[in-house]
């Protein structure tokens, strides 16, 4: 039978390797945590909001057809509900009388940029001078200026997000995603707005996507009995006291939903 004997060098030795691996542990964490502080800081735009009120935002982007803007106009007239329409300059160029009537029925026009470009892409003069050629076209057409801005593609980074934050807008994203433009069916449209809708949403359907006009009714009756009120984006949002969490949701600083910086 071996006897295994503990000798005061062999106790030193131990004790050695518990602190080197002691060292080494406290060295990967400090190097982790100032890896984080010397990550940049992503700036976000708003893709929702923190409420207990059950309250959500509809919005169309419009940047290419018009074969179904008067549809939707008369849909959401039915119900009663205002949303918010971003448009792009040159879709105001093509279609100023349809720019109008959406204003004219209440419904809120803001900005998609001018051309439609990967904004990424431009430097910041020319992304300040897309959002305000669109935010001059939709003033002209009705008579208002726009707050919102909302990335073409949804393709955007920080130089984006401070230029808008600069121009007195706000970045606006989504957080419910119709997927419209891919053509599903209604009933897929239907479903899988209606399965992620959450208070403080903001939903993204397209003005030129083909079934939208049929899946619309369906989601607006649905949300309406479920007790939800359908605003314009601008009505969702906080205007100021407010912070971004790392997913995009804008929580106002009192942490209270019902903060009065709406």
């Amino acid at each position: 039978m071996s006897v295994f004997t503990v000798t005061k060098k062999r106790v030193l030795a131990i004790l050695f390797f518990i602190l080197a691996a002691i060292l080494i542990v406290c060295g990967c964490v400090r190097g982790v945590q100032a890896v984080n502080a010397a990550a940049p800081k992503r700036d976000l735009p708003i893709y929702n909001v923190q409420t207990n009120e059950k309250k959500i935002a509809i919005s169309f982007d419009a940047a290419w057809g018009n074969e179904e803007t008067q549809k939707l106009i008369d849909i959401l007239k039915q119900y009663n509900v205002k949303t918010t329409f971003f448009v792009v300059g040159a879709w105001v160029d093509k279609y100023p009388d349809s720019t109008k009537a959406l204003a004219a029925a209440g419904h809120e026009v803001c900005n998609h940029s001018n051309t439609h470009p990967h904004m990424p892409k431009l430097t910041h003069q020319n992304m300040e001078a897309q959002i305000s050629a669109c935010n001059e076209k939709i003033k002209s057409a009705t008579g208002t200026s726009p707050m919102l801005f909302r990335p073409p593609y949804g393709d955007y980074d920080n130089t984006l997000i401070k230029t808008v934050n600069g121009m007195k807008m706000y970045p606006i994203q989504w957080s419910v995603d119709s997927l419209d433009w891919k053509n599903p069916t209604p009933e897929q449209i239907e479903k899988r707005v209606i399965s992620r809708v959450k208070p403080g949403s903001i939903v993204l359907f397209h003005n030129g996507a083909k079934n939208t006009p049929a899946a619309l009714p369906t989601v607006l009756q649905t949300l309406q009995a479920q007790g939800y009120k359908i605003v314009p984006v601008s009505q969702l949002i906080y205007k100021s006291n407010y912070t971004i969490d790392v997913a995009g949701m804008q929580i106002p600083k009192s942490n209270s939903a019902n903060a009065s910086s709406k």
